[in-house]
């Protein structure tokens, strides 16, 4: 095994990031697709680490067409033809969704095209304050008496099983469209649409609630294809702000919906892209999660998610423009107090003597009555990057108690750890990264030390080590028109396909500037390449002036045209020489022209050139290889080390 120690040769002052893995060089085969369609290496590196096979890079660089739905969902012609006949009898169709952006798009997504088809709907969407989340039997009572003989749940429905008994005794029927675990017993239902009920390798399979919705309008419009105008352009929204994986017909659909999403027919939509202040041009899977989607869900968390769904569904330009308004206005109010919760917890860890790197326990749990748990999600996710740490924040609620929501870094399974706790709490719910719970005030402490608990036992036995881990070396002067070219067509990107993290070696910090909420202004330089830079969140202080750094590509939009930048994700000073360590023995490494010289402890000097000769002699020859294999993998680790390999 070889093990690196870094060298610096900077003694500017500087608060260290975590230490870096670098990844390990692959084998010339792995890249001959490079070559082959003459894309970067670096790219097509990327790819490879992340386990995809040629035939899995052609499909993300050009995705199939979807299979048809029938063969993958049982119950979707059932679905289908009960919908037909409720919009043929001008039946009342209930949309029953939820209050985050995934379940308003459903909603609003659903009932615009039963509209479109002559039907009538109706909206039903619980109020997160007062009935919190999911269909439940008040609900189904309600839309009985009004005469609701159909309701179909988007984004939920599967785990409501008090509900759907009390639609089954009052003989209503119910299509239920979710994604989320489906229970060991299933709840009563006409019809069923759920990805886990799609074979193995179903391109459906990671459709969020959204996808679902619009899989249903598409089978819907199949004789009416104008019925279905705009349904694409809400579940671009929804995928992008559930953070569905980006595969399969996610990944399709997403590509075909973001070319046209800023020319979308919807007046609400035009009005909310218009508030948020982006310009006329093609809106990409970052407009959506940095500024549509958080204007939705603020309406989520502090309003009632019924002003959304009039919002994407009003034919009004005018009212459209005023509930765009309304979006803005309760969006600036969640930042506001996302900000002062921010700062309130990070004060009660400080005067505890906690912060990065300082005596941080294994779980971090703080409650406060007077919190708005509509957006402590957002802040306890905050807590999370800056601490490594699982977090929980907790909120008074209107009956005495506390509503929790939990964020966790990958080595620490939230779900599982609740389940762990069920005996404390008077519910919960989650997935491995988030979740949320109620519990009485008497059990926060008992609730707090077996968390603790779990996550020390995490930390002992798993991989917690917060670590920058780039994926391929790119030297800066290798960005140009043709790479961006390659890199867009590997878009859109997000869960499952995050944008690739970059490294490049020994970089030129030219300016530099803190800016204002802790971020961080570099202007990067290597040879005649020079970029603009930003780090954001930067808690590191001034950088050295020859860094080594990790970056990824993004557009600043700010201006009237988009400016490539890189988004630093962290800096080291440069590696001028490496230290690596194997059987025992040490050696020193530095690149040479042409070459890597390493020396041993004794100060013998060997120059290997790189990149390496092929080695084509076969293991029986005679004639002994050029390069010794124990000379060859030193090379190649420093290469590595030193960013001469990719």
């Amino acid at each position: 095994m070889i093990r690196l120690c870094a060298l610096s040769v900077s003694a500017e002052p500087y608060r260290e990031s975590p230490p870096w893995r670098l990844p390990e060089a692959l084998p010339r085969a792995e890249l001959q697709l490079a070559e082959q369609l003459e894309l970067p290496r670096s790219l097509v590196a990327v790819l490879r680490r992340r386990g995809h096979s040629d035939p899995a890079i052609l499909e993300i660089l050009e995705p199939a067409p979807a299979p048809p739905p029938e063969q993958h969902f049982p119950d979707l012609p059932q679905a289908v033809q009960r919908l037909q006949r409720a919009i043929a009898r001008r039946e009342t169709v209930a949309i029953c969704g939820d209050y985050d952006a995934d379940g308003m798009t459903s909603t609003a997504l659903l009932m615009g095209v039963v509209q479109r088809l002559g039907g009538v709907a109706t909206a039903a969407i619980p109020s997160r304050m007062e009935e919190g989340y999911g269909l439940n039997p008040a609900m189904v009572e309600r839309l009985h008496q009004e005469g609701v003989g159909l309701l179909v749940t988007v984004d939920n429905g599967i785990s409501a099983r008090p509900a759907l008994e009390q639609a089954q005794e009052l003989g209503v029927e119910v299509i239920v469209t979710d994604h989320h675990a489906i229970p060991a017993q299933r709840p009563p239902y006409l019809a069923l649409l759920h990805p886990a009920v799609t074979p193995p390798g179903s391109p459906y399979r990671s459709l969020a609630g959204v996808g679902l919705a619009y899989l249903l309008a598409r089978c819907l419009c199949k004789h009416n294809p104008a019925a279905l105008a705009s349904s694409r352009d809400l579940f671009c929204i929804g995928t992008v702000a559930d953070m569905a994986p980006l595969q399969g017909v996610n990944r399709l659909w997403l590509r075909q919906g973001l070319a046209q999403l800023h020319r979308s027919s919807l007046p609400g939509l035009q009005a909310l892209i218009r508030s948020a202040g982006l310009a006329e041009r093609p809106l990409d899977e970052e407009d959506i999660g940095f500024h549509l989607a958080p204007r939705l869900n603020a309406v989520g968390r502090l309003g009632d998610p019924r002003h959304v769904v009039e919002l994407l569904t009003t034919p009004s330009e005018q009212q459209a423009m005023a509930m765009a308004q309304f979006c803005e206005d309760l969006n600036q109010q969640r930042r506001d107090l996302c900000a002062a919760i921010e700062a309130e917890a990070l004060a009660l860890l400080e005067a505890d003597g906690i912060a990065p790197g300082v005596r941080v326990p294994p779980f971090l749990l703080l409650a406060q009555n007077h919190w708005h748990h509509g957006v402590v999600g957002i802040v306890a996710a905050r807590l999370m990057e800056r601490f490594a740490r699982p977090v929980a924040l907790l909120a008074g609620d209107d009956k005495g108690g506390f509503r929790g929501s939990v964020r966790a870094p990958r080595w620490f399974a939230v779900d599982a750890a609740l389940q762990s706790c069920g005996d404390l709490l008077e519910a919960f719910g989650g997935h491995p990264a988030a979740g949320g719970f109620t519990v009485a005030p008497r059990r926060v402490v008992p609730l707090q030390e077996r968390l603790e608990q779990r996550a020390a036992t995490a930390l002992e036995q798993g991989d917690s080590a917060v670590v920058v881990a780039p994926e391929a070396h790119l030297g800066l002067e290798q960005i140009n028109g043709a790479f961006l070219k390659t890199l867009c067509a590997l878009a859109p990107f997000g869960v499952e396909h995050p944008v690739p993290l970059f490294w490049a070696h020994n970089c030129r910090v030219v300016r530099q500037q803190a800016l204002r909420g802790g971020h961080r202004r570099f202007e990067l330089a290597c040879g005649e390449a020079r970029f603009p830079a930003v780090a954001w969140r930067w808690p590191h202080g001034p950088a050295p002036h020859q860094v080594d750094v990790a970056f990824r590509i993004a557009w600043d939009r700010r201006g009237a045209q988009p400016r490539l930048q890189l988004e630093v994700e962290a800096l080291r000073a440069a590696l001028r020489e490496v230290v690596l360590h194997k059987q025992g023995r040490q050696y020193w490494c530095c690149g040479r022209e042409g070459g890597i010289q390493l020396r041993n402890a004794s100060g013998e000097c060997l120059t290997v050139p790189w990149p390496l000769p092929k080695d084509t002699a076969p293991a029986s020859s005679a004639r002994q290889s050029s390069l010794h294999p124990y000379v060859r993998q030193l090379a190649i680790q420093a290469a590595t080390d030193l960013g001469l390999a990719i």
